[in-house]
């Protein structure tokens, strides 16, 4: 691999079909079918996504036809990616979470022609949107669905799809995608509104290959490329982070991608895969640092012993005070503790990459302690979407978010807002001329990020500029800090906090619900989570874990009422997006006034 080669790059698929052809017969993608892991070669990989490409064209897709893809990740949702835009047309990743009313917007705001999609058990949301949309007229299921003869579309199979002859349907591809550019639209992602109704990204084939690049450029140079790097594929690759970090990342360093088969088995397939590489958002790794946390706890003392003197250790490195006399602890922490943790993770993980959410530093601290290299980067779909990612050779602080990567260009504005340039910039919001301008003025993107650069060019960001809680007294307060603190006590596992325009800040809390669980045996309470709530017991226990948190806060910053929501916060109820972000505009829809009778309490 060479960097110049995302620099000579027309396009994704030409970057794609030149590692094919460099790696050939080598296993390239990875799934577990019965029991067992089963790979593609490239050369498998390469021939299908051409096969597909020529029978998009054959049913009627053409230049610039928006194509939907409804799928979990697994091999068929790169090989449908990749064949999209090798047919001339642009991808539209839709989240398997969708509901019925979140297709029917991306359907008709997108226009598309076709849909593929995966399974039976996702046509069914999809089915009513399609018949209410009217707008696609093809649906290509990757495997057999029962629903095939329903509806105003055509239905097309899988093997009908990516049947032919292999060397003339490359031949045809190569021929059409010299005309693709860097600055054509390789796809439209929206994003999972956090504060409103999805909205489209152009993002461009420039912009993605820009991201790739400086992605590589780190991987490179920081810790050197094996002939065999894994990525482990987590994240919906509907999410431009994983879109991108987690699919063309690997494509253009030649690596080996698996696909995992949720969180539930995420754990054993990390051991079994033995991944160099994960693309992970922050709450993954709140929840991976307390299950070890628990783990080591239960193993007596020792153990918990060295994990306090590992913490201790990495902590007076992150703040320069690192003692000679730390050194043999520090070699028998890397005789002990810490090659027992690293083999949960494989044993071969080079670095693991937060994003999506901002990383609580005393999270990246705790992996670090443990000997596993945690970067957090940091970006937005409208950036392709890394602006930037902490680099060792830079130093690792993990309060901020690394300097920009090569080819990015980043100032502060007068308010403290991030601003970015180059060519990871999207060319706007599909259909949306309104919000385009906002975003893009002069050639910059107003991230609505608020932050700073310091003295070795790391962005350190405070808060997202429409998230900044602004009290009756005009003091700013940055609510995923203080949410960030409250999720690592052991009794909290989610938090919004709120107070805008209000005297004080307060906080809807979601309790733990193994530490619930616990109290309840201890108390000789029944579990039951709501009737726990009322009790003032429990509730003063809880309350003890905010007062921690307050010792560290300011005083405008401190939370002095709290409440418990009803439930956890969840894809499901729409008061969390798939990459794991509160909606803060869903929860206060639905506990606002619960949090307006705090300041009356």
């Amino acid at each position: 691999m060479q960097l110049s080669d995302f620099d000579s790059a027309k396009n994704l698929v030409e970057l794609f079909l030149k590692r094919a052809d460099e790696k050939g017969d080598e296993p390239f993608l990875g799934a577990k079918r019965d029991g067992d892991w089963h790979t593609q070669s490239w050369h498998e990989v390469a021939d299908q996504v051409c096969l597909l490409a020529e029978n998009l064209r054959r049913i009627g897709i053409t230049d610039g036809d928006r194509v939907v893809l409804v799928s979990e990740n697994r091999p068929e949702w790169c090989i449908s990616d990749l064949a999209v835009m090798a047919a001339g047309a642009i991808t539209v990743p839709a989240y398997i979470t969708n509901t019925e009313r979140d297709h029917v917007h991306i359907l008709d705001n997108s226009g598309a022609k076709a849909v593929i999609v995966s399974t039976e058990k996702l046509l069914r949301p999809l089915h009513g949107a399609l018949q209410a949309s009217g707008v696609a007229e093809h649906v290509i299921g990757i495997e057999d669905l029962h629903r095939q003869q329903s509806g105003s579309f055509d239905y097309h199979g899988w093997d009908s799809m990516t049947a032919g002859n292999a060397a003339e349907a490359r031949k045809a591809v190569e021929g059409r995608i010299a005309a693709i550019g860097r600055d054509s639209t390789a796809c439209i992602i929206y994003t999972s509104g956090t504060g409103g109704a999805p909205r489209g990204v152009l993002q461009h084939h420039g912009m993605i290959l820009c991201n790739v690049k400086g992605a590589a450029e780190i991987l490179l140079h920081d810790f050197g490329l094996d002939e065999e790097e894994r990525f482990l594929s987590f994240l919906p690759l509907s999410h431009a982070y994983e879109h991108t970090g987690g699919q063309y990342l690997p494509i253009g360093v030649g690596a080996q991608i698996y696909y995992s088969e949720g969180l539930e088995k995420l754990a054993s397939n990390i051991e079994e895969v033995r991944p160099t590489i994960m693309v992970v958002v922050p709450r993954l790794f709140e929840v991976l640092r307390s299950r070890i946390i628990k783990q080591v706890e239960k193993q007596g003392r020792f153990p918990n012993y060295l994990m306090d003197r590992a913490i201790s250790i990495s902590e007076r490195s992150v703040e320069g005070r690192t003692r000679l006399r730390d050194k043999p602890m520090d070699a028998l922490l890397e005789r002990t503790l810490r090659p027992k943790i690293r083999q949960r993770f494989g044993g071969r993980i080079k670095a693991m990459v937060s994003g999506g959410a901002p990383l609580n530093p005393d999270v990246g601290n705790f992996f670090d302690a443990m000997g596993l290299t945690m970067l957090q980067g940091y970006g937005q779909t409208e950036s392709g979407p890394v602006i930037s990612c902490n680099r060792p050779k830079v130093g690792l602080k993990m309060d901020t978010v690394g300097p920009p990567m090569d080819g990015v260009e980043v100032k502060i504005g007068e308010d403290g807002e991030i601003l970015v340039r180059g060519e990871l910039v999207m060319h706007g919001y599909w259909q949306n001329e309104t919000e385009t301008r906002r975003a893009l003025q002069n050639g910059w993107l107003h991230t609505g990020d608020i932050g700073h650069i310091d003295d070795k060019g790391r962005i350190k960001i405070t808060d997202r500029k429409k998230d900044m809680i602004v009290n009756d007294k005009g003091d700013n307060v940055a609510p995923q800090k203080i949410e960030g603190m409250l999720t690592l006590q052991p009794e909290i596992a989610q938090a919004m906090v709120s107070g805008d325009k209000r005297p004080y800040i307060v906080g809807l809390i979601v309790p733990d619900a193994e530490w619930a669980l616990d109290w309840a045996r201890a108390n000789d309470e029944k579990f039951d989570i709501k009737e726990l709530q009322e009790t003032p017991a429990f509730k003063k226990a809880v309350s003890e874990a905010v007062t921690r948190v307050n010792k560290d806060l300011s005083v405008i910053e401190k939370v002095r009422q709290f409440t418990f929501a009803d439930e956890a916060f969840a894809i499901e109820n729409e008061e969390m997006t798939p990459s794991m972000k509160i909606r803060r505009h869903k929860i206060r829809e639905r506990y606002q006034e619960r949090l307006d009778g705090l300041y009356r309490s």
